[in-house]
């Protein structure tokens, strides 16, 4: 399992959405990521331990129509939905473990993650969220995962973390999907720190 639901649920009735270290006004890096991978406003999106994070705003702004956020976190997911308002019922919310999580099969377009696989610290959970990926993305479709760099954080929210160099990051994933692009980020903290990300944008083979 991913770390435990409890310490997820603290994290966030704890603290604002814009005070967690991963806050970002605007997923800027992952909006142009999806916007080269989905062009069709009709494609399904999902992302994953998208929780209270406002990428899904914007994606709404720009006038996509299928989106799913999945997150451990029912806290986090309440927090996106009051914020959205009416618009939260154009959404679809999962509360689940992404490791054990039953997704339908060939469903989404585009695949997104920033910061929740590199808390996955056994060989047992990748493969199971690899399995995962590759049974709910399309054929073709595009998978566009960020975790903390080689010269990132050791750990996050107080939790050990693994971090990756582009290639290392894709050898996760395995032959079963091509590394199209990768690119660093440097994310500023609310609190100031600056923290190192790559991220990695695939896509699923068509068989």
């Amino acid at each position: 399992m991913q770390p435990g639901k409890e310490h997820w649920e603290a994290v966030y009735t704890s603290k604002a959405t814009d005070e967690v270290s991963w806050f970002q006004p605007h997923a800027r890096l992952s909006l142009d990521l999806i916007g080269a991978a989905a062009a069709d406003k009709d494609a399904g999106i999902i992302d994953v331990g998208g929780g209270a994070s406002t990428l899904v705003d914007d994606l709404l702004a720009e006038g996509y129509r299928d989106l799913t956020v999945l997150d451990l976190s029912a806290a986090a997911l309440q927090a996106a939905r009051r914020r959205l308002g009416v618009q939260e019922s154009l959404v679809r919310w999962i509360e689940a473990d992404i490791t054990e999580v039953d997704l339908p099969r060939k469903r989404y377009d585009v695949w997104h993650d920033r910061a929740v696989f590199h808390f996955l610290t056994t060989a047992r959970q990748r493969d199971a969220y690899v399995r995962t990926v590759f049974n709910a993305v399309k054929p073709g479709g595009h998978v566009i995962v960020a975790t903390f760099a080689e010269d990132g954080p050791l750990q996050c929210s107080g939790l050990p973390v693994m971090r990756y160099r582009a290639d290392e990051l894709h050898d996760e994933f395995g032959d079963a999907f091509t590394l199209l692009k990768h690119q660093k980020e440097e994310h500023h903290t609310p609190s100031g720190k600056v923290q190192q990300f790559v991220y990695c944008y695939c896509r699923r083979i068509s068989s």
